[in-house]
């Protein structure tokens, strides 16, 4: 019914740049939030960042600053341009749908980022 389809990952020098892209197909209700989490080998999955409809923004401390996120409405699509890339940002990053009158997620298939020192 929902199908979150990512793009961008790669491998990057320290201090290089990359675009994720995660476009959103299916029965996708207006009042929604879209995000970006991500998953190192060992961790806790953590929020990076999310986006509301509206454009309020949450960023995680730890990326504030290098990475931003937006997102295009009428293509249901959420973007995360990261820069000035660290190897501790190495992880799996997962694009969100979140349809906040019933927080039911939806989570796409990841993608490798890894950052080389």
């Amino acid at each position: 019914q929902v199908q979150l389809v990512e793009s961008g990952g790669g491998l990057v020098q320290a201090g290089g740049s990359l675009r994720l892209s995660c476009a959103a197909s299916g029965r996708i209700f207006s009042t929604n939030t879209m995000g970006w989490y991500r998953q190192a080998p060992g961790k806790q999955r953590e929020l990076v960042a999310d986006i509301t409809r509206t454009g309020t923004t949450n960023t995680a401390d730890s990326v504030k600053g290098r990475f931003t996120i937006s997102r295009d409405n009428a293509k249901n699509t959420v973007y995360l341009q990261m820069n000035s890339l660290k190897p501790e940002d190495t992880a799996v990053y997962y694009c969100n749908l979140n349809f906040r009158a019933w927080n039911i997620n939806y989570w796409g298939q990841g993608t490798q980022v890894t950052v080389s020192s």
